[in-house]
C-alpha cells in the first residue's frame, strides 16, 4: 500500500504556519531571556548562598527536572485558577517555559561558575573589587563563554518544548497547524509543522 502526500493545502495555509513559527520564536526568545535571569540568580544562590536558600534551589531544580513539561504547564494553567490566579494561555506558556529552562539553566551556569579557578577570584579581591564586580567581570563572563554550547542546546530544547504549549491553546506553530488542519480537514499540516519545528531548532 502506498501513500501519496499532497502539500497543496499546506501551501494554502502557509501564512498561518509562518505566523505560528514567528510566535514560536518570540515565545521561546522571551522565555529564554527571563529564564537565564532566573538561572543566574539561582546559580549564584546555589554556589554562595546560605544553606536554607541552597536547599530551596535544589528542591526546585530536582522537582522541575524530574517531572514532564506537560505536567508543569497544566499545573500552572489549570492549577493556579484554584488559587484565584487566572492566566491567559500565552502567559501561562511563557511562565511554564521560564520555570522549566530556569531549572536546567541553574545547573548549567553553576557548572560554569565552578569551573573558574579560585586564583582568579583571589586576584579580584586583591585588586579591591567588590563581590558583585568579581561575580560580573571575573566569574560570569568566562563561565558564560565556557557553557555557551550547553546554553545553545538548551534553547533548542526550549524551542521543541514550545510545541507542548499547544495543549493549552497557546499561540505557536503546532497550534497554528492544528487550527488550519481542522479548518481544511487535512492531516498533512501536522507533518509540515513538525518539519518546520525541526528546521527552526536545527538552525
Amino acid at each position: 500500500m502506498s501513500y501519496e502526500f499532497n502539500f497543496q493545502d499546506v501551501f494554502a495555509a502557509w501564512p498561518e504556519l509562518a505566523w505560528g513559527a514567528l510566535h514560536t520564536l518570540v515565545l521561546s526568545g522571551i522565555a529564554m531571556a527571563i529564564g537565564m535571569v532566573v538561572a543566574v540568580a539561582g546559580a549564584l544562590g546555589k554556589t554562595s548562598g546560605p544553606k536554607p536558600l541552597r536547599i530551596v534551589i535544589d528542591a526546585y531544580v530536582e522537582l522541575i527536572r524530574n517531572t514532564p513539561f506537560l505536567i508543569q504547564i497544566f499545573m500552572i494553567f489549570f492549577g493556579l485558577p484554584s488559587l484565584g490566579i487566572r492566566l491567559s494561555s500565552n502567559t501561562a506558556a511563557v511562565i511554564a517555559l521560564v520555570v522549566n529552562v530556569g531549572a536546567y539553566g541553574i545547573e548549567i551556569i553553576r557548572a560554569g561558575i565552578e569551573s573558574i579557578g579560585t586564583g582568579q577570584i583571589e586576584a579580584g579581591k586583591a585588586l579591591g573589587l567588590r563581590p558583585l564586580q568579581i561575580f560580573r567581570f571575573i566569574i560570569l563572563k568566562p563561565a558564560i563563554q565556557a557553557i555557551y554550547p550547553s546554553l545553545t542546546s538548551q534553547f533548542i530544547l526550549l524551542l521543541l518544548n514550545s510545541s507542548v504549549c499547544s495543549a493549552i491553546a497557546a499561540t505557536e506553530l503546532t497550534a497554528a497547524a492544528v487550527n488550519s488542519e481542522a479548518a481544511m480537514a487535512e492531516q498533512t499540516l501536522a507533518l509540515r509543522s513538525s518539519r518546520m519545528n525541526w528546521l527552526v531548532s536545527d538552525g
